[in-house]
């Protein structure tokens, strides 16, 4: 498929968002509050306020945005709209509390019971699919948590060491980064794994009716392009998948554990803020490939586009 940049960028920054404040909320209900607490909250509603503009890029008619929460009963889409704003108006809620000096446990607990739905939501648009295989299994739901995760405590880590909190909750924090991106990257690669071991239960055959062997295919069926070419193939070849699936590796996984890794090492801050310089881009090659991995059965009708 022929993902949107803006819904790449959206879903990206939101997981990263939903994790950095589910990280906060724990250590807060661990008796641990972080210096920089009101900061930390205050800049996260900007990360989510900012991700949910990015959602309206992408839309032809922006202003009925509304109307997608009216299919709520049935649509996994609509649910994800309710239950954002809900979210973000609960960290809202949290960051103003805690700026008026007010400790209410009930509020982190409520921001990661939201940010666990919203993911589950998030996920459910993709995983209900059954038609899209490579979406259409657990790995899905599961990459949405790890992912979000593994972004929100990579830049929790360097939340931390930039509003100098003690060395001790630093460190803890950092371990725990490190493990959370060592699981975002293995179900990552075992999603990689399961996707490539597919094989269309379709063929030309049975898309058109016609027994006869051989069937090929050798035009598209229209003299120009139309919607189903355009949002459903991505154009890209054999080579750059393979490439892309590379830097993702690296640039998401890989390079943020190592420098997360030298930052222990060195109690050096400024190689977790690289971590999540470098993660970001990686993250965004990892949903630009979750949307381009997924082979919609029209493309039987179109593999002169592929």
């Amino acid at each position: 498929m022929h993902p949107a940049l803006s819904v790449i960028s959206f879903t990206t920054l939101l997981g990263a968002a939903q994790g950095f404040v589910v990280g906060i909320a724990f250590l807060c209900l661990l008796g641990e509050p972080p210096l920089g607490l009101v900061g930390m909250l205050e800049f996260s509603v900007v990360l989510l306020v900012t991700s949910l503009g990015l959602s309206f890029l992408h839309l032809g008619r922006p202003e009925r945005a509304w109307r997608a929460a009216s299919m709520w009963r049935t649509s996994w889409l609509s649910r994800e709209v309710i239950v954002l704003p809900l979210f973000i108006g609960s960290t809202g809620c949290w960051a103003l509390a805690e700026r008026l000096g007010f400790w209410i446990p009930m509020l982190p607990l409520l921001c990661v019971a939201l940010s666990a739905l919203l993911w589950y939501c998030t996920a459910m648009i993709y995983a209900c699919l059954t038609f899209i295989r490579e979406w259409a299994n657990p790995l899905t739901i599961v990459n949405y948590f790890a992912l979000g995760l593994a972004s929100g405590f990579t830049l929790l880590t360097a939340a931390l060491w930039v509003t100098g909190n003690a060395d001790q909750l630093v460190v803890k924090v950092a371990v725990l980064s490190i493990a959370i991106n060592a699981l975002g990257m293995t179900s990552k690669l075992k999603a990689l794994t399961h996707n490539a071991s597919l094989r269309s239960a379709s063929t030309v055959q049975s898309a058109t009716g016609i027994r006869e062997e051989p069937v090929r295919q050798i035009s598209m069926g229209m003299s120009a392009g139309a919607f189903n070419t355009r949002e459903f193939f991505h154009g890209k070849t054999p080579t750059f998948l393979r490439h892309i699936r590379q830097v993702m590796v690296v640039a998401a996984f890989v390079s943020p554990i190592l420098l997360l890794c030298l930052s222990l090492f060195y109690l050096n801050q400024w190689l977790s803020l690289v971590a999540v310089i470098v993660q970001f881009p990686g993250l965004l090659a990892e949903r630009w490939l979750f949307f381009a991995q997924a082979n919609h059965p029209q493309n039987l009708y179109y593999q002169r586009v592929s």
